[in-house]
């Protein structure tokens, strides 16, 4: 009996095609690979930290720099890769952006000095940043709104599970013989696997585009957005300069110049990198206000949540990465669960809303919390506040993509992406100075009234091992760091207010079933009709289930009637 043909490779799906569910997810099984391994790449730091800084010889400020140098080159360059998505071959620019991935990852593994670590760090951002746009652009160019919720919910499921085993793997490669640079180096095998899973798996068809890079608009958000985040990090630290000084007038002047002429030259632009139509639109715009709180809330609660398990609990740098596991696992179920919901029903306002409710009252409760609080209680606080950013981050996203044609995907959900970053990049290095300050008076305030010398073995600054302290001292070090978590808390609680009240004013509108955006089909011309000579002149109505042909290919398309998207209630 002659054996059946091998099957052929599935062909690339047509722009506006629809495809089965087991097509989707066959197509996205590298993407989600290559981003499980650049969320890994980030989160793998949060236990190792403590131990790098400590090997460095590394400040408060780098500390908080290692998690910001990633974040503010991914913000910066989330936008252009955005653009690059709606212009050039997506799978490419996934590709691309894994080996630029795997240069950065190397660079920090071998990194002797902080400068270095840092270099390395910010070149990693710059592929994340590429990984996160160009992913959310893919799936808006495969899926259409109304059920790319669940498989937005799926992206979530491998973020919440690549943040889950991050600081964890991150916690046993440092408490193990091979040290903290594995924790660089263990991404790169992943990160290869990655890019052979998207070249066998990933085909997605390309359109012929004029190409026009806006440059100039790249190089003034760079720089406009760096130096306003660089004076945030330091400004009002020991040895640097204050809120008000020439230093602190020439940085904040010289970025809203920069953002200034940002605006003003992307409303000229052929292609801005952010397109201002698309983020002055209401949805968007309201979109993007939340994104930077939840961004906030996401990277500046995580960042410092492994450091109070270890240097105000006491646990190592493995039981910290077990003690995050409630959050991930409130923002897998978050996440997934909206997701499913909302391609079965069709709205998605009411997640968002109840996300943001979740997302402050988790953090409002974890901001009560000390060096002595139950571990059943932090727990229970910290998965309500993942509970919250499941069911934001990506339906935020979402909500977006809705409002745009396929050919400004990519921007737009690079622009919520951006905003996001932005966000967290800001508040890790706002809150790191927060928490810094916070911590050196406090311990020199418990220090004075225990009648000790004031920071002994530099207690007071840096990223302390109070086991390695005389007991009195190690006891009022843990205090002042679980007094100032719950400071960190409670500021980024009420952050979160700014998202519920942007989401409370959203305007919820149903989602497409179509890919693109369709516009009726306009009827075939009939003959005059002498009777209706006196009827409405706005002519015949249009048949809704007419076929549209596509001018750009030929092909025909089924189409809806009525408008793109309707106001719900």
């Amino acid at each position: 009996m002659t054996p059946p043909p091998a099957p052929s490779p599935t062909p690339p799906p047509q722009a506006g095609a629809a495809m089965s569910q087991r097509q989707v997810l066959q197509a996205l099984t590298g993407l989600f690979a290559g981003l499980f391994t650049a969320i890994l790449s980030s989160t793998i730091v949060a236990n190792a930290l403590p131990a790098i800084i400590a090997d460095l010889n590394g400040s408060q400020t780098d500390f908080a720099w290692v998690i910001t140098a990633a974040l503010l080159a991914g913000a910066v360059t989330t936008p252009l890769w955005g653009k690059l998505a709606d212009l050039f071959d997506k799978k490419l620019l996934v590709q691309l952006s894994i080996v630029v991935f795997v240069a950065g990852s190397v660079l920090a593994g071998f990194a002797s000095t902080i400068p270095v670590l840092l270099a390395g760090r910010a070149i990693q951002g710059i592929a994340m940043g590429g990984l996160t746009a160009v992913s959310m652009a893919i799936i808006g160019a495969m899926v259409s709104p109304r059920e790319r919720g669940r498989y937005s919910g799926y992206l979530g499921g491998v973020i919440a599970a690549a943040t889950a085993a991050g600081p964890l793997l991150g916690g046993v490669i440092v408490d193990s013989p091979l040290g903290w640079r594995w924790t660089f180096f263990i991404v790169v095998p992943l990160a290869v696997t990655a890019l052979f899973l998207l070249q066998l798996t990933l085909r997605l068809s390309s359109t012929a585009r004029r190409v026009t890079i806006d440059w100039l608009g790249s190089i003034l958000l760079t720089a406009g957005v760096s130096t306003l985040l660089i004076w945030v990090s330091f400004v009002g630290k020991e040895n640097t300069f204050g809120w008000v000084s020439w230093q602190s007038g020439l940085m904040v002047g010289g970025s809203i110049l920069l953002l200034g002429l940002l605006v003003l030259v992307e409303s000229k632009a052929a292609e801005p990198v952010i397109p201002l139509k698309i983020i002055t639109e209401r949805t968007t715009a309201l979109a993007i206000i939340a994104s930077l709180a939840v961004g906030v809330a996401l990277f500046a609660s995580t960042t410092y949540l492994g450091q109070y398990y270890q240097v105000a609990r006491g646990f190592t740098a493995t039981d910290a990465g077990l003690l995050t596991l409630p959050m991930i696992a409130g923002n897998l179920i978050g996440s997934v669960t909206s997701g499913q919901l909302i391609t079965r029903f069709g709205r998605w306002k009411r997640f968002l809303v109840g996300g943001s409710v979740l997302l402050i009252l988790g953090l409002a409760l974890a901001g009560t919390i000390d060096e002595l609080t139950s571990l059943w209680f932090v727990g229970s606080f910290i998965f309500l506040f993942g509970l919250g950013l499941g069911m934001l981050m990506q339906n935020l996203v979402l909500a977006v993509q809705n409002t745009v044609s396929l050919k400004d995907v990519g921007s737009a959900s690079a622009s919520v992406a951006f905003f996001r970053t932005i966000g967290g990049a800001a508040g890790v290095a706002a809150l790191g100075a927060v928490l810094g300050n916070s911590t050196a008076a406090r311990t020199a305030e418990g220090l004075r009234a225990a009648g000790l010398p004031s920071d002994p073995s530099g207690a007071a600054g840096g990223s302390p091992d109070p086991a390695g302290l005389p007991a009195p001292v190690g006891d009022i070090i843990r205090a002042a760091y679980g007094e100032s978590t719950a400071l960190i808390f409670l500021i980024t609680a009420a952050i979160a207010v700014l998202a519920l009240l942007s989401v409370l004013f959203i305007r919820e509108t149903s989602l497409r079933s179509t890919v693109d955006i369709q516009a009726p089909a306009a009827a075939p011309p009939a003959a005059p009709d002498p009777s209706a000579r006196d009827a409405d002149p706005s002519g015949p109505a249009t048949d809704a289930s007419a076929p549209d042909t596509d001018p750009s290919d030929g092909r025909v398309r089924q189409v809806t009637s009525g408008p793109r998207s309707k106001p719900i209630g």
